[in-house]
Formats: C-alpha cells, sequence, structure tokens
C-alpha cells in the first residue's frame, strides 16, 4: 500500500504544521511573560494555558506519527530515517544544554523533541499493524499512567512515566502517554491512504498558501529560534521599562 500516491508536498499538511507552530509560540510567550511577571504568576501553567500547552505538544507528536507513515508507509527508508532521527536527536541534545545552563534547575531532558525521537524508533515497530489496532494501542498508552504507576520507574527510569511522581523540568513529554498521539498520526495517516484521502489536502499552492505554509515546511528551525528570539525580547523590554 502506498503511503501517498500523490508524490510531493501535501500543502494541507504544511498548514496544519504552521497552525502547531502558532500554539507553541503563543504559549511560549505567555511562559516568557510569566517567568518576567508581567503576568498573574503561573498563568501559563494553569487554566486555559494548560490545556493549551498540552493540546499543542500533542499536535506536534501527532504530525510527526502522520509524516512517519508518509515517509516509510511503504516501506522503511532507512538512510532517510537516521538523517532525520539525527537531525531531532541533535536537537534534543542542544535544547538539554541550552537549558542546564539558561534554566538551572529546569533543565529539559525529556522534552517534546526527545519524545518525539523514542517515539519514532517505536512506532516502526507498529508500521505495519493494522490502523485499528493501531489506535487500540495509542488508546492503552494514553490510559496507562493513569492506572498503572510504580516508584521503580523513577530515577533513570523517569522518561517512561510511569513514576508516581514528575520530575522538576520546564518540559515533559514522557513514553507514557505521549506515545499515543504518535501512534494515533501513524493509525489516521495510514487509514487516510487506505481511502485515498491524501489528495484533498493536496491544494494548488498559491502565493498566500505557500506563505502560510512555510513555517510548517521549516518547524525545527522555528523551534529551535523562536524561544531564544522570544525571551530575548521579553528580556529587552524588562530591563528597558522597569
Amino acid at each position: 500500500m502506498a503511503a501517498h500516491s500523490g508524490g510531493g508536498r501535501i500543502i494541507g499538511l504544511d498548514l496544519a504544521r504552521t497552525a502547531a507552530l502558532v500554539g507553541m509560540v503563543t504559549f511560549h510567550f505567555t511562559y516568557d511573560l510569566d517567568l518576567f511577571g508581567w503576568v498573574l504568576p503561573g498563568t501559563s501553567l494553569t487554566g486555559w494555558f494548560w490545556y493549551h500547552a498540552r493540546l499543542t505538544a500533542g499536535s506536534f507528536i501527532f504530525l510527526a506519527g502522520v509524516s512517519l507513515w508518509l515517509a516509510h508507509g511503504a516501506g522503511i527508508r532507512w538512510p532517510a530515517f537516521w538523517r532525520r532521527l539525527a537531525k531531532i536527536g541533535a536537537a534534543a541534545g542542544l535544547v538539554t544544554m541550552a537549558t542546564y545552563f539558561a534554566l538551572p534547575g529546569l533543565t529539559i531532558f525529556y522534552g517534546i523533541l526527545h519524545s518525539i525521537a523514542v517515539s519514532s524508533l517505536v512506532a516502526l515497530l507498529v508500521l505495519r499493524l493494522p490502523a485499528g489496532l493501531t489506535l487500540a494501542l495509542a488508546a492503552a498508552v494514553f490510559a496507562l499512567p493513569w492506572l498503572y504507576t510504580d516508584p521503580a520507574f523513577g530515577g533513570w527510569l523517569i522518561w517512561t512515566g510511569l513514576a508516581p511522581t514528575r520530575p522538576l523540568t520546564a518540559d515533559f513529554e514522557p513514553l507514557f502517554p505521549w506515545l499515543a498521539p504518535m501512534l494515533a498520526g501513524v493509525a489516521v495517516a495510514r487509514l487516510m491512504s487506505r481511502f485515498d484521502l491524501w489528495r484533498h489536502l493536496a491544494w494548488p499552492e498559491t502565493p498566500l498558501l505557500r506563505m502560510l505554509a512555510w513555517p510548517g515546511r521549516h518547524t525545527l528551525a522555528i523551534y529551535l529560534i523562536h524561544q531564544p528570539v522570544l525571551l530575548g525580547l521579553v528580556w529587552a523590554a524588562t530591563t528597558l521599562l522597569r
């Protein structure tokens, strides 16, 4: 079964990535305002923004699952897979190193990029399973940390998400439950290929759509760059105006 018979980029998917980036930038800007005291303490971590952060992270991981199927559903292209994994892994390492120095005590050791990298490896194991079974696995993965935890999964196994306590870190998307949106993305993409639905998202590229899709075609670079820029702007405003 071909993952996507049309070939080329699917602009509707690029636009979805752009929308996820907008959500991410919005949340991180609010987080930075919170960090420098421009909004009420805890604004970025409570209420609507608590859900906003998780919906945004889930959408990125879901879209990564979709992309995994589109790239490798018809057969795993190992050189391309390892190149992409190396880029994500290197970016994740850069985030860990940067937050170690910039956010003492809140180092990101298993954030969204770490989660995508590990979940991509796991998702390869189920890439050929029927979509219904993959969705059932996604549901089980999502439910597991609410049904079962054990102190044995603390320490160096904290990244599994099965410990009873959450580590102190600025971003944490552990394997359970965050593998779930990756598996769901694989399953949904497989179903869309089966029913030939991707053509409905492969719209003609008008100048406006191309401009809107551009961020979604450079998600990793924008992810790495946007937060230092936002932090710098909020810091500068705080220094000048207070």
